[in-house]
């Protein structure tokens, strides 16, 4: 058969028929010995020998091999280094693993022997040899410096899916969890952890006891190196659905310095099991802040205990091991054994999603439309048609929309009549209505990108005099199509705390927020507190107003007031599995018609829950071939392709191939000469069996045993 080399890397398998190579920061490798159907064998020797090296001295053999059934193989008495059977018997294949050797090695060749009944196959080319070289980890590739400037601020968020359903196998249905997420942003010269590295002891805790404490202490001991130390609660069990637990989510902060972020997390019960990010950047390449991360995660062995099931006893490894990926083809007793060494299904997804940035952005290509420092156009003095004789305050701010989505609903501002020169003339227009949509919608196109509200106002930056304040909020949700949110997600204006700064006044803090107006209809009135902070320098009494009154205004008495219960929780999702709709209402507290009230009385969004098992498919049967026979009984087949493969515990493929008896028509027997012919061309083959056997055996010869070679 052909001869593959298989290099796992991001689940895809890469196959190669000329010089390979093994990467040493994961430097452990499945290597598996075939026999093409329908072909076997009874006996095997394997050895990795350093390239020219003849197998002469100890000196020879490169790297380790490790057994994985110690009932189907052993190391060779007379022959350390080299693995053999356990019992000669019929088989088909055999998994070793083997350790890469030392950085500096050079290229190694893995050779392999066959003995199938009395005869042995060695090659020392084709598919029972295979040579590979070293090659550096793309994962030693060193990190380039970041360029980016000012600060961003990031929420994480964890979606655990690791459940029963997606990871049927051995699933402990006891106590299982996610441990409390331990992680940190920081800089270059601090790795929590990394694959082809040992774990500390705080990833050990973590790894195998779920502590984030100790992995929490080493984190803060690294002082400069550490900007935000990461951390949520643990979760039990470790799945539920969206509508019943949210997902655990922390925010944490980059700089230039500090633009990496780590975390990491056990899946309990487990031996050393973990998932996470290690050292993932945030920063771009065009000195600007990564907008929005989303990775799925798959497990990790921290090497610090061999157990190969979620419950298993412990046995710690000793000497410890390296960090190292879990694979399909770990061992049989794994619960994410897969005796084709296909992929491991994700155990859970993780989301990195900017919400803010602070100080002066340097990016030299945008990544957003509020990435770009625009001027604020004045606001065109809008046409007023009252009458002269009515004397009005500003309109006020416009009020929240009363739709939360992008269905339309209304928004209203207010202003004050101070004056009414002729009574006869009647001044109305105190309130505005104009049509809205929630946030993130515009009346063109109802987008998906769903902004936050806003947070409130930052101190002002002077505690005398002018200064400024900003105010951020956060995007909730980007439009499906993979666009960019061009709402701004930053507001800044200026402030005055304290107009006065000489000697003789005092400094006071900044106002409070208005209290509720005295009336619930009507024109009432409303006050605002500030407090005083230090009194003047030469001790003069503090002249500056503590406390500020106005008038406000309400809808009018008689008009129709819709007073609202409040949002009942959230139902469940409209689906099973994959991405649904939920809802949740509000009733009308006052005695009007529904249709009276804008206000919405339900809400809907999108709601998320594992993904739906997907079933093989196959093509249709293929034609029946013709009988293999001209006369006589025979057999035809038919076949059928798989289109799908099955994903997320979907039913498997069922048979691709049948076969069927088949009769022509009866054979006609020759004549006497004829079969006196034939009884003694027999007599002549048996005694010509030793080297029939022989030429039947060389038929199935060594290109039908191949090396395969996984890495984990």
């Amino acid at each position: 058969g052909e001869c593959h080399y298989n290099t796992r890397r991001d689940s895809s398998l890469i196959s190669g028929t000329s010089d390979l190579y093994f990467v040493l920061s994961l430097s452990l490798y499945p290597v598996s010995l075939y026999a093409s159907s329908p072909s076997y064998f009874r006996g095997f020797t394997l050895i990795a020998l350093k390239e020219g090296r003849e197998g002469v001295t100890p000196d020879d053999y490169a790297g380790t091999f490790k057994l994985i059934d110690e009932s189907d193989t052993q190391f060779m008495t007379n022959c350390p280094p080299a693995v053999t059977e356990s019992i000669p018997r019929r088989r088909t294949r055999i998994q070793v693993f083997w350790t890469a050797p030392p950085s500096g090695s050079g290229c190694v060749t893995l050779k392999a022997s066959v003995v199938q009944r009395r005869i042995i196959f060695f090659q020392d080319e084709g598919s029972l040899t295979k040579r590979l070289c070293e090659k550096v980890a793309m994962t030693e590739k060193p990190m380039q410096e970041c360029c980016a400037c000012g600060t961003a601020k990031y929420r994480v968020t964890f979606y655990g899916n690791w459940s029963e359903k997606v990871h049927p196998k051995d699933y402990p249905r006891r106590a299982n969890h996610w441990s409390a997420l331990i992680g940190a942003s920081h800089s270059r010269s601090y790795m929590l952890w990394e694959y082809g590295g040992f774990a500390s002891e705080g990833v050990k805790q973590v790894a195998e006891y779920g502590s984030p404490v100790k992995m929490e202490e080493e984190i803060r001991q690294k002082g400069d190196d550490v900007m935000t130390v990461i951390k949520t609660k643990a979760q039990w069990p470790a799945w539920q659905p969206l509508n019943v637990r949210s997902s655990p989510s922390a925010e944490f902060s980059v700089d230039r310095a500090h633009h990496l972020m780590s975390f990491l997390t056990m899946l309990g019960p487990s031996p050393d099991w973990n998932v996470g990010l290690s050292g993932e950047d945030l920063c771009t390449r065009d000195c600007g802040w990564v907008q929005r991360l989303v990775k799925d995660l798959v497990p990790w062995d921290a090497g610090t205990d061999s157990g190969v099931t979620y419950e298993s006893p412990n046995k710690p490894s000793n000497p410890q091991e390296r960090i190292r990926p879990l694979t399909s083809l770990d061992h049989p007793q794994s619960p994410f054994y897969d005796p084709s060494g296909g992929p491991i299904t994700p155990l859970a997804r993780v989301v990195v999603e900017r919400i803010a940035r602070k100080g002066e952005q340097c990016n030299t290509v945008p990544d957003t439309i509020d990435d770009i420092v625009a001027d604020i156009a004045q606001e065109e003095k809008e046409e007023d048609n009252t009458p002269e004789t009515c004397i009005y305050s500003n309109w006020s701010p416009w009020s929240a929309c009363s739709s939360s989505t992008c269905d339309k609903g209304r928004r209203m501002r207010q202003r004050m009549l101070k004056a009414q020169l002729d009574p006869s003339m009647p001044c109305l227009h105190t309130q505005d209505f104009e049509p809205c949509m929630g946030p993130g919608c515009s009346e063109e196109e109802a987008s998906t990108c769903m902004m936050s509200e806003w947070i409130s106002w930052s101190p002002c930056s002077a505690s005398c005099g002018m200064g400024m304040r900003s105010r951020e909020r956060y995007v909730k949700q980007f439009p499906e199509d993979g666009s960019s949110c061009t709402l701004p997600t930053e507001e800044t204006e200026k402030c005055v705390v304290n107009e006065d700064c000489s000697p003789s006044s005092c400094v006071v803090t900044e106002w409070a927020e208005w209290e509720p107006c005295s009336v619930s209809c009507g024109v009432g009135m409303r006050k605002r507190e500030r407090m005083m902070k230090m009194e003047a320098s030469d001790g003069s009494p503090c002249r500056a107003q503590l406390v500020e009154a106005e008038k406000c205004m309400m809808p009018e008495c008689n008009e129709v007031v819709c007073m609202l219960s409040p949002w009942s929780d959230w139902g469940e999702c409209s689906v099973s599995c994959g991405v649904g709709m939920r809802s949740r209402q509000r009733m009308l507290k006052t005695p009007v018609e529904p249709s009276l009230c804008s206000d919405e009385l339900e809400q809907v969004e999108k709601c998320m829950l594992p993904e739906c098992p997907t079933d093989c498919m196959l093509s249709e049967w293929s034609e029946w071939s013709e009988c293999n026979k001209s006369c006589g009984k025979g057999h035809m087949i038919r076949s059928r392709m798989v289109k799908l493969e099955p994903q997320f515990g979907g039913m498997p493929c069922p048979e691709t191939v049948q076969r069927k008896k088949c009769k022509i028509r009866k054979c006609m027997r020759g004549s006497r000469t004829s079969d006196k012919k034939k009884r003694q061309e027999a007599s002549d083959r048996r005694r010509a069996k030793p080297s029939r056997e022989s030429v039947a055996e060389e038929s199935s010869g060594p290109e039908l045993f191949s090396i395969y070679l996984l890495q984990v």
